[in-house]
């Protein structure tokens, strides 16, 4: 048997990242991951680039059952402190649309400074390590291959349930029922969206084709690009949306934001009338969606010849063209876990257990999710931080 101050479970972003902290505290630390590489979801986020922060990143980002949760642990440690470190390991970045900040070469970059800070504060990192049977009283005992490691303080930091092909369990979520604390409902969230026959009969045809939409979900709307696909929607409008939207709700899409679509076809109507509908509808829209739209909302006819009526009820569409989806491409595709364990359960200030002291919840385990563009990996320094300066 080992001992430690703190057993951390994951070695993902707020793992590495509580490790981190509780070792430049002098806290003797042992990360532990079943996997046999540590950052292997960092490695993959940002098309290889990691967007690891957001500048404007706020508790109005995230998605929780307690809206005000984040905000402690967000003020603890901010986009500044990120960059700030960063910059001290000579990382070039730079900002991409909407506050996000990305690596200008790898994501690896930023794996390896996490492993660098980790070795610096002397913790221990054991991968390959299945997690067996969890116990408590007094302190934590934790058995593995290696033997048994017990510490007062652990430390859930194993994820949630997206990307299961790179490891993704319910681990953090068992532990958390086995300790009294709840879990809040889980299910795929920032996930393209699918459609039924009907739907995919005019999408399909149209997979690759990508344009700047506004989608809306009830009250939230998000102006991003939209991407057809041959199973339905995707693109960053529809993975925002899709965190909003529920099984059998609709979603609506403006295909045309921030332009009056009624008018602007009876614009070209009075400027080009002998063009042909699919023609002139090419001019406001990408060719292949211009045709689809044509073939089934007017008239085969040039568009001089095309009643107001067809054209003011294609801009209406054009406006707000409601659809319901069938479901979403699930865990496989989600970039992150909705739901999680219950902040309700946890002190704000630290992420640890209300009713179990030394017990610590942190990242994508708990029912805390950012939106798209790197606010997930805010929570998770922010949240990493706040349970390592506690430990």
């Amino acid at each position: 048997m080992e001992d430690f101050d703190v057993v951390v479970l994951g070695a993902g972003a707020a793992g590495l990242f509580c490790a981190m902290r509780a070792g430049q505290r002098g806290r003797r630390v042992a990360l532990l991951d079943h996997a046999e590489a540590a950052g292997k979801k960092i490695l993959i986020s940002g098309g290889g680039r990691c967007n690891f922060t957001n500048i404007h990143c706020a508790a109005e980002h995230f998605l929780s059952a307690n809206p005000h949760f984040a905000k402690s642990a967000l003020a603890g440690y901010r986009p500044a402190d990120v960059v700030s470190l960063v910059r001290r390991h000579g990382i070039a970045f730079h900002e991409k649309t909407l506050g996000q900040l990305f690596c200008d070469g790898s994501a690896r970059q930023i794996v390896a400074m996490l492993l660098a800070e980790c070795a610096a504060a002397g913790v221990e990192i054991r991968l390959n390590q299945a997690i067996g049977a969890v116990s408590h009283g007094p302190g934590f005992r934790v058995e593995t291959p290696r033997g048994v490691v017990q510490a007062p303080s652990l430390v859930l930091a194993t994820g949630g349930l997206s990307i299961p092909k790179m490891g993704a369990t319910n681990l953090s979520h068992r532990l958390a029922r086995q300790f009294g604390l709840a879990v809040e409902e889980t299910r795929p969230g920032l996930v393209p969206l699918t459609f039924g026959a009907g739907d995919l009969a005019m999408m399909q045809p149209l997979a690759g084709v990508a344009l700047p939409v506004t989608a809306s979900a009830g009250k939230r709307r998000f102006e991003e690009a939209m991407l057809f696909t041959h199973r339905g929607l995707s693109g960053p409008a529809i993975l925002q949306i899709s965190s909003y939207w529920k099984q059998g709700e609709s979603i609506a899409l403006n295909l045309l934001p921030g332009q009056d679509a009624t008018a602007a076809l009876l614009a070209v109507k009075r400027e080009r009338p002998r063009a042909e509908a699919r023609t002139a509808l090419a001019a406001l829209l990408p060719a292949r969606l211009a045709l689809a739209l044509a073939e089934r909302h007017l008239p085969s006819r040039p568009m001089g010849d095309t009643p107001d009526r067809a054209l003011s009820q294609l801009g209406e569409t054009l406006k707000h063209w409601r659809l319901t989806p069938m479901g979403s491409e699930g865990y496989a595709k989600a970039e992150v876990t909705l739901g999680g364990i219950s902040t309700h359960d946890l002190h704000a200030r630290d992420c640890q257990a209300r009713a179990v002291p030394g017990l610590f919840a942190i990242g994508e385990a708990v029912d805390v999710t950012g939106w798209l563009g790197g606010y997930n990996f805010q929570w998770a320094w922010a949240s990493g931080w706040a349970a390592g300066g506690a430990v």
